[in-house]
Order: C-alpha cells, then structure tokens, then sequence
C-alpha cells in the first residue's frame, strides 16, 4: 500500500521530470530549425513560448524587455522563478522524489541526484547558442538513462504504475501542444498560400521536419510513410500512431494500462474512454489550423480530466 504522499510525489517526479526532458527537446529543435532556415523565413521564437504554454509567464516577468531569442531561451530553461522552466522542473522532481528513495531504486535517485546538481550548476550554459546544445543533450540523456533504469529494474508495482502514468500524461499534452500551436500555424499558412494560387513554401518541409525533430518522431515517421514529409499524415501520427511511443494515442494507451492495474479502475478508466473519443474526434478536422487548434485545447482538457480523476483517486486517498 502506497501512502497518498509518496503517491502524488512519485507521479508529480515523473511529470516534472517528462516536463524538463520535452522542453529540452523543445528549445533544441526550434534552435536547429533557425539555424537551417534563412533569417526572412523564421524571425521569431515566441511560438516557443506558446508551445510550452509560457506566453503569459513570459510577459508578466517581460513586460518592458524586448522579445528575442536569449531572453525566451532563458526563460524556458534557466529561470528559476518560471514554475514550468527546465531548472525549476528538474528542482520539483528532486524535492518529489527525495522523499521516495526507499520506492525507487537507488540508482534512480542518483541519477536524478546527479541531473539536479548538473542543472543547477550549467543552466546558464543551457541558454547561449554556442554551447545550448550540449547541456540540452545532456539533459535528455541523463533523462533517458533514468527512464533506462525504471525499466530494467524496479518492481511493476503501483509506485511503478503512478510513475508511467504521470509520464505518459504530461509526454501527450506536450505532443498535443506541439501539433496545437505549430502545426497548426503550418497547415494555416500552407493553406493561405494555396488560396492565393502560389506554390508552396519551399522551406515547408524543413518547418515540418523541426515539428517532428521537437519530439523526436522525425525518424519514425520516414520509417512508417517511406516518402516526403506530409502536413496532415505527420499531423496523424503524432495523434494517432499506435506504435510510436511519443504519439497521444499510445499515450493513452500506456495511461489505460497503468490505470487498468491500479486500483480503483472502476472510477477511473472512464475519463480514458473520454480521452480517446475526443482524440479520435480530432483526426476529422482535417487541413484547417484553426480547427486543429480547438480539437487540441479539447484533448488537453480531456488529459486535465485525468490528471484530477488521479488525483481524486490516489493523492486524497492511499493507493
């Protein structure tokens, strides 16, 4: 039986820890995407911002500073007053998991251990260009490694299931974020330019390939499709592929599972039945951004559903 405490810390450690590990992904993408594209095709960052759901963050903290990259960059990696910053997530998951240490094992706590003293000690270095991608690789390595030694050692038990769980929910609101804010701006923009009878963007396909790098899809997506990059199929399988790990519909599948073995089941596969309507609901929207953005904001409320369903089920009461 696990107590409500170490419940809620280790499903919110696995969030916090998802959270740090996808904006990484995040900001290293976009940042590779400018370098690729010429300076007239891409002038801003702020859809980093959107992405990560920080806009409002930003602006309350930014008022009166000029928006551009150093500034968004180092608000969504290396600001500690930001709560959704990677240096405030990788500080939440510590605090939540150095209360488990007895749950997880122990090599799972050394290296979060290690992480948050790397984190603590570089974020800086995580914010200029030149050396960006070396603290963000090493993030999302010592991430990896992490989700590596879960895997291979710890006991499928409830405390291994909350952690999936918290996991799985928050990879899929990033996915959905990432499909609500940029493909959407791609499949409005592709569409604007076909209404005005012109070619398309040749520097579509580049967008599209960043879209896919920001949570690592692009190389299983060339393996399932096996021709050019789509819009509307790359849109598909980050929603709907049941084989890649990062797509919202294996998401929820990973959260029926962890549910299904929890207790509680009766009450809380509902709301996962919820989810996957509405997932599937979006797949008809088709080639409208602005529809693909309100099928998005409709899948995160059905996540949020869940997140209080959990809560509801395991944090006011011990597992």
């Amino acid at each position: 039986m696990l107590l409500s405490r170490v419940a809620d810390n280790l499903y919110w450690g696995a969030r916090y820890l998802e959270r740090a590990e996808d904006t990484a992904r995040l900001v290293r993408s976009y940042t590779e995407l400018v370098i690729d594209l010429p300076t007239s095709a891409l002038s801003t960052w702020e859809p980093l911002l959107a992405v990560a759901g920080s806009s409002d963050a930003f602006q309350q903290q930014h008022a009166d500073a000029p928006v551009g990259e150093l500034p968004i960059v180092r608000h969504l990696v290396a600001d500690q007053h930001h709560p959704g910053s990677i240096t405030s997530s990788v500080a939440f998951a510590r605090e939540n998991l150095r209360t488990t240490r007895e749950i997880i094992p122990r090599e799972a706590w050394q290296t979060v251990n290690d992480l948050s003293l790397y984190v603590g000690s570089n974020a800086a270095s995580g914010v200029e260009r030149r050396s960006r991608a070396r603290f963000l690789g090493h993030l999302i390595g010592e991430c990896q490694q992490l989700d590596g030694v879960l895997t291979t050692v710890m006991n499928r038990d409830d405390a291994y299931e909350l952690w999936r769980l918290g996991q799985s929910i928050e990879r899929a609101d990033m996915t959905t974020r990432v499909v609500g804010v940029r493909a959407a701006a791609l499949l409005a923009a592709e569409q604007q330019v076909g209404a005005d009878g012109s070619m398309t963007d040749i520097h579509d396909d580049v967008q599209w390939m960043g879209l896919l790098r920001s949570v690592s899809a692009l190389q299983m997506y060339q393996r399932a499709t096996r021709g050019p990059i789509d819009g509307r199929a790359a849109v598909r399988f980050l929603l709907l592929d049941p084989m890649f790990p990062r797509s919202v519909a294996s998401c929820a599948t990973r959260i029926r599972e962890a549910l299904g073995r929890l207790p509680r089941s009766k009450r809380t596969l509902p709301v996962v039945d919820e989810l996957e309507r509405v997932l599937q609901a979006s797949a008809a929207v088709g080639e409208d951004g602005a529809s693909l953005d309100r099928a998005m904001e409709d899948v995160q409320v059905a996540l949020a559903a869940v997140n209080d369903v959990v809560h509801e089920a395991f944090v006011r009461s011990s597992v």
